[in-house]
């Protein structure tokens, strides 16, 4: 029996797997917010004439096949893509034992015995083997130093790997461009805003976080990402095997991406290669850091979280404010530097995709010396039809400053407020909007009256 040791083998399919760029090629990547990347090679390729089969190596392990595009750079038409298969059987331990049940293997264990047989079972730990005079053992793997195989079964590859079967009026080396999309690729904004002393400006600071689980690293890429969220048609599961369609890393170097409007969207191009590894996060700078006129909010939602009030920063992002670009979605983390010098997290959240000249509300966290208590004091039935809700709403600042709170208070129905000690706000249909000032170490306590009517 010819012997291909396991430990080669594995040590070949390794090499193999590592994702290599062709001389010449020009690669390009789009990622998108929603687990989607578009990639356009362009490679140098040989063609035989007639019909031939020719294998597309070095693709994503998620790539959809169904979307790949294929065409000639020279717009030429003498070379047909007939039929294309997906495979991604990658050769491993365990599916080479798959492959290899009920035919001869050969194994030597620690001592330098060998074991020859057909292989009836496998699991991690142990394997069956039967001789040729029938004889059946059963062998721990623990002992086992050496497995060898005749060769590498059919229908196992060492990289996911597509297979065209074209038509060629003359052979040659051809130019071909190759577009596809493919899952495992994502990114997000990640915002670090540091509040000046006195709570007034922000330095803000915009980053690109690129994840990629595709399954392939793409060496110097030209690198795009999508701000905005695309439609994608739902997807029926498609089973596992072979598929037959019809044709984190900081990377602070040089300058961060040049944006514009494309479509509906936003484009941020990187002006410069860059290399996305497979199972890489990946962060490059979006902007340069820019300050912001900011504003201290405390927001109470008594409907919401009747006992604490929020603390939110907000800012308009404006020009005329410091800021005025296109902000896509992402998490936004705030500091503050204490008296010696050290940064303290305030608090973080999300932002959705904004554009220029639209506010931004950043809840911070929960006011540590603002308490507040909402009830219902009162409740009188006018008629069948018509009822008056006395609310309260008490307001306690523990600080040693002044402080106004916002008010927030959901209303549902026909209702109307027929008395209160304070001004107010109909904001909309259901949100009734209050700003009470409470003075230091004060207590501010007011009511409403809202009357209902059904209909």
């Amino acid at each position: 029996m010819k012997r291909l040791g396991l430990t080669c083998l594995l040590l070949a399919s390794f090499a193999l797997c590592t994702p290599a760029i062709q001389a010449g090629e020009d690669l390009s990547v789009t990622v998108y917010n929603s687990n989607l990347g578009v990639v356009s090679e362009t490679r140098d390729m040989d063609f035989e004439e007639g019909t031939n089969r020719i294998a597309f190596r070095d693709v994503p392990s998620q790539i959809d096949p169904a979307s790949v595009r294929f065409k000639l750079t020279d717009n030429g038409s003498d070379i047909a893509i007939l039929e294309q298969n997906y495979a991604y059987d990658l050769v491993s331990p365990e599916e080479l034992y798959r492959k290899y049940i009920d035919r001869e293997i050969e194994m030597v264990d620690k001592e330098g015995r060998l074991f020859t047989g057909k292989l009836l079972a496998y699991n991690s730990g142990a394997v069956t083997l039967q001789s040729a005079n029938g004889q059946v053992k059963v062998i721990r793997m623990e002992n086992i130093t050496e497995v060898n195989f005749p060769k590498l079964p059919e229908g196992l590859i060492t990289r996911p790997t597509l297979f065209w079967l074209y038509q060629a009026q003359a052979g040659g080396e051809r130019t071909a461009n190759v577009t596809y999309q493919t899952s495992g690729m994502k990114w997000e904004a990640e915002y670090v805003g540091l509040l000046n002393e006195s709570e007034t400006e922000l330095d803000l600071s915009g980053w690109a976080s690129i994840t990629n689980n595709s399954g392939k690293t793409f060496e110097d890429a030209k690198l795009k990402l999508i701000a905005g969220d695309i439609h994608r048609a739902r997807q029926p599961r498609v089973p596992r095997g072979m598929q037959k369609t019809m044709a984190a890393e900081a990377d602070m170097a040089g300058a961060g991406f040049e944006q514009k409007e494309f479509f509906e969207y936003h484009m941020y191009t990187l002006p410069r290669p860059a290399t996305v590894a497979n199972r890489e996060q990946k962060q490059i700078s979006l902007f340069e850091p820019a300050s912001t006129a900011v504003e201290k909010e405390y927001l109470y939602r008594p409907d919401r979280n009747p006992e604490d009030v929020e603390v939110t920063i907000k800012f308009t992002n404006s020009e005329a404010d410091g800021l005025g670009i296109p902000l896509p979605a992402g998490r936004a983390r705030l500091f503050k530097a204490d008296d010696d010098g050290s940064v303290v997290l305030l608090g973080e959240d999300r932002i959705d995709h904004t554009p220029k000249d639209e506010e931004v509300n950043l809840q911070v966290g929960t006011a540590f010396d603002i308490v507040a208590e909402h009830k219902l004091a009162e409740r009188r039935n006018l008629s069948k039809l018509v009822r008056e809700d006395r609310y309260e709403i008490e307001i306690r600042n523990r600080k040693n400053e002044a402080v106004t709170v916002k008010v927030e208070k959901l209303l549902f129905g026909d209702w109307q407020v027929v008395e209160s000690d304070l001004s107010y706000n109909k904001e909309d249909a259901n949100t009734l909007v209050f700003q009470v000032p409470v003075g230091a170490s004060e207590t501010t306590t007011f009511q409403f009256i809202v009357r209902f009517t059904s209909r």
